[in-house]
């Protein structure tokens, strides 16, 4: 009997690549993840790297189209987006490392859930309601900020990002946040504590 391999996608969106907290934290969870067992795989998507295009009047319309009706450029964006939707598809964990910039979601990030959030493909309008059909995820989102923010109406992100992922259907997500980064007394105990987190939740 054959186990089926586990698959996780994770989203990487600080300006810094790599190099950024919010990356260090997904990428140390990331490898604790796929060293727990031989059958994992791992998608990743460094989306400043990779300068995914945000979204405009021309991509929005590719999406509307009809499959017969579409041009070859319109084809092309169409696939992208389908590449994408395909790994969360077939992804059973989704690790997002999340910057805080002026209050807000990077906007490379916000143009990933442009791409991926679409009616007919990851949600669908129903007689009672939208569903989302992207279900039985889990997503851990490491959430670093200069300031200490969560639980004030200044957390705009918690929210965003759990209504979004939600509109496709992903209701299990787990925040683990590393605040006050800009403070020097308390960056370092900060980040301790986020590490003790993603330490007990990588298995």
């Amino acid at each position: 009997m054959t186990t089926q391999t586990r698959k996780l996608v994770q989203i990487n969106s600080s300006l810094f690549s790599g190099q950024g907290q919010s990356s260090a934290l997904a990428d140390q969870f990331v490898a604790k993840w796929q060293a727990a067992a031989a059958d994992r795989e791992v998608i990743r998507h460094d989306l400043i790297n990779e300068n995914i295009p945000h979204l405009d009047g021309a991509r929005f319309l590719s999406f509307l189209a009809k499959p017969e009706e579409r041009t070859e450029e319109q084809k092309a964006v169409v696939a992208y987006s389908d590449k994408l939707i395909n790994e969360l598809r077939e992804a059973d964990t989704i690790v997002i490392g999340l910057p805080l910039y002026n209050l807000g979601v990077p906007s490379q990030l916000k143009a990933y859930f442009d791409h991926i959030a679409r009616a007919g493909e990851t949600f669908r309008y129903t007689s009672s309601g939208v569903e989302g059909l992207l279900k039985g995820k889990k997503v851990f989102v490491f959430a670093t900020r200069g300031g200490q923010y969560a639980g004030t109406p200044f957390d705009t992100q918690t929210g965003f990002i759990r209504n979004l992922l939600g509109l496709v259907g992903i209701t299990d997500v787990e925040f683990i946040y590393a605040e006050g980064l800009a403070r020097s007394e308390i960056k370092d105990a900060a980040l301790e504590k986020a590490h003790e987190q993603l330490e007990a939740l990588a298995v």
